[in-house]
């Protein structure tokens, strides 16, 4: 319904789930990522990555912004190249995967909605929830009450990230039952996909992994932006972030004391800004321990907003993550109903 509801990851427990040949599309790129002078959308290529597709990145999308999508396709033209994408990549497939926009009505300027798509397609429609209970209670009445679903095959729903599933069923259940609308499974929150890996942010941030490529798949559960000397920060209390667990440090390479003080505690990473290195006894150290090194040109503020800015998304790099998220789909969602022939 809304953006991070939660599909790209029902997708991949999904796929995760099924011993089967599976194939990606996702119409409408809302998560552009643009390197080596070539354009994608984010999770078309962590799904690409994670599971071995031999289609390109580039060729799951038919583009990015509606104006020029527009300019691109007239109606004939998108209905055509839709057709023969899920063609293509379906060719061999035993399930081919369309995952929709930000939200569901993501693209409905160009047809390129969810719902158009999958009528189009004639898919199996099935739509993630995410979010607190009221607003939950809110999307699925929504749900039942504006959407035309008639002449879809409309699975039912999926109801992510739930503090307490017990208690939702108990307070939610029966009045969900009443509008109609089929729950698909009711997945409940984890803390632990929240976290960002290592990896993923030197991804978004385009960072240079100076030392440390091993610890990529570390988890970023705290972030300590070193300003300031480690002896300031001592005399400010800031130790105690400092030695906060699994910790993101953003510091200027040529803060040497914070740099070590980080390395001496759990730290996950280190993000050095500014384009400066650290001295090499320093970086011997990091590789040393294992702990890698990013390097970006921002300076320490610019870098530290863009971190806090970011959706901690699943990449290659989060095999834990990747784990988790196969456990809770096999124990709470019932796929047997999603995939039935």
């Amino acid at each position: 319904m809304e953006r991070s509801a939660g599909k790209t990851s029902v997708l991949v427990g999904l796929a995760r789930s099924q011993k089967a040949r599976v194939g990606y599309m996702k119409p409408f790129g809302d998560r552009p990522v643009y390197q080596k002078k070539r354009l994608w959308d984010y999770d078309a290529s962590v799904m690409t990555r994670l599971f071995g597709l031999t289609e390109d990145p580039e060729d799951m999308t038919m583009g990015f912004g509606a104006p020029k999508l527009r300019y691109m396709y007239d109606e004939v033209a998108r209905k055509a190249r839709l057709k023969g994408m899920a063609a293509k990549i379906g060719k061999g497939a035993d399930l081919l995967l369309v995952e929709g926009g930000s939200s569901l009505r993501r693209g409905s300027s160009v047809g390129l909605d969810a719902i158009s798509v999958a009528r189009l397609l004639g898919a199996r429609i099935v739509v993630v929830i995410g979010g607190n209970e009221e607003t939950l209670i809110d999307d699925l009445h929504f749900l039942k009450r504006n959407l035309v679903l008639k002449g879809l095959d409309f699975s039912g729903v999926v109801i992510n990230k739930v503090p307490s599933v017990q208690d939702f069923k108990e307070g939610h259940l029966e009045e969900i039952y009443k509008l109609g609308i089929k729950v698909l499974g009711i997945v409940p929150f984890e803390k632990e996909l929240t976290y960002p890996s290592v990896g993923f942010l030197a991804e978004r941030l385009f960072a240079k992994v100076v030392t440390g490529v091993g610890g990529l798949d570390r988890v970023v559960k705290n972030v300590f932006v070193g300003a300031m000397s480690a002896d300031p920060a001592n005399r400010n209390n800031l130790i105690e972030i400092i030695n906060k667990e699994s910790k993101l440090v953003i510091t200027s390479g040529d803060r040497s004391d914070m740099i070590l003080t980080a390395l001496e505690s759990d730290t996950s990473a280190i993000l050095l800004t500014n384009n400066t290195l650290p001295p090499t006894n320093i970086i011997s150290k990091a590789r040393d321990l294992g702990v890698p090194l990013l390097l970006v040109s921002q300076d320490t503020y610019s870098v530290a907003v863009q971190v806090n800015d970011l959706e901690p998304l699943l990449s290659k790099h989060d095999a834990g993550k990747l784990a988790l998220v196969e456990v809770l789909m096999k124990d709470h969602l019932d796929i047997g109903e999603i995939l039935r022939s």
